[in-house]
């Protein structure tokens, strides 16, 4: 009686773990959050890419902005394998590290041009919480750079098959583009034509065609810096053609600066000319009143 007791508990405790075993081959889970001295526009940002992945878990704000392996460990107690911080500078300098933890590789980005979904109010939407197809510049596949932010881009915003909270459904279309050599991120829905929002709909032509129209959010990330490890390390890229936003302003500075010197400069010239003038005009005055 013992043995078949035995047997049946064996067999019980294979199927449960038959069950219970997960059979996902992705498992991308992604940490995001913010520095201290993160602005509304940035908020709504980070809420805005929350909502578009549902895979992400939003943390709580970091304090430091020096110490930034702290973010491996953050990530190993949230059970993630990628990390997404925004680190806010002077409270209007906007810069993007997203990073592979705990290893690397990690990237940090400028971003710029940045418009939120309450801002742009556009027609297009999608339900909360489906997957999206990425789409790919060809120019990706043109340098090894391109290749590697390609790679990590899509491990961070790709939302896994089966993944928590996501649903079902593909509706809108990711898109990543290289332009002036930064990369352009923006969100279309995908719809189909039907009678119901196609006058003059016919089945036989219009039946696989669609359209894309724009969700948000929109925004240009500049590459910096690429990163072998997560954070930190070996460089791996440097773009030479960033120009940091504090040499711009100072520019902006300058030019103002020289406006304004040129300016005093024209008014302590007139003024100059207009005591000669007068003093000219009291000295013929006092030799006519001599010959008199």
């Amino acid at each position: 009686m013992s043995t078949l007791y035995k047997a049946a508990e064996l067999v019980k405790t294979k199927s449960n773990d038959r069950k219970s075993k997960d059979k996902r081959i992705n498992k991308q889970r992604v940490m995001m959050l913010s520095s201290r001295g993160v602005t509304f526009r940035y908020r709504h940002l980070l809420t805005d890419l929350e909502s578009l992945m549902p895979h992400s878990k939003k943390d709580a704000k970091l304090d430091t902005k020096n110490n930034l392996y702290i973010l491996n460990e953050l990530a190993d107690l949230n059970n993630c394998n990628n990390a997404v911080f925004f680190e806010v500078r002077k409270k209007q300098d906007l810069y993007v590290w997203m990073a592979k933890t705990p290893n690397g590789p990690s990237v940090k980005f400028h971003l710029q041009n940045l418009h939120t979904m309450d801002e742009l109010k556009m027609t297009g939407n999608c339900l909360k919480g489906s997957r999206h197809i990425l789409s790919f510049d060809k120019t990706f596949d043109s340098a090894p750079h391109w290749s590697l932010l390609k790679e990590l881009l899509g491990q961070v915003f790709n939302v896994p098959k089966g993944s928590r909270r996501s649903k079902p459904f593909v509706d809108h279309v990711l898109s990543f583009s290289i332009v002036d050599n930064k990369v352009w991120f923006r969100n279309y829905q995908i719809v189909e034509k039907t009678p119901a929002n196609t006058p003059g709909f016919n089945p036989l032509t219009d039946k696989e065609d669609i359209s894309l129209v724009e969700i948000g959010p929109r925004f240009c990330l500049t590459p910096i810096r690429i990163f072998e490890g997560s954070f930190g390390g070996p460089t791996v890229f440097e773009n030479p053609e960033f120009v940091h936003p504090n040499f711009v302003r100072q520019s902006l500075r300058k030019d103002k600066l020289q406006k304004y010197s040129l300016r005093q400069k024209n008014q302590s010239e007139r003024e100059a000319r207009i005591a000669m003038a007068e003093e000219s005009r009291e000295t013929e005055a006092s030799d006519r009143r001599v010959f008199q």
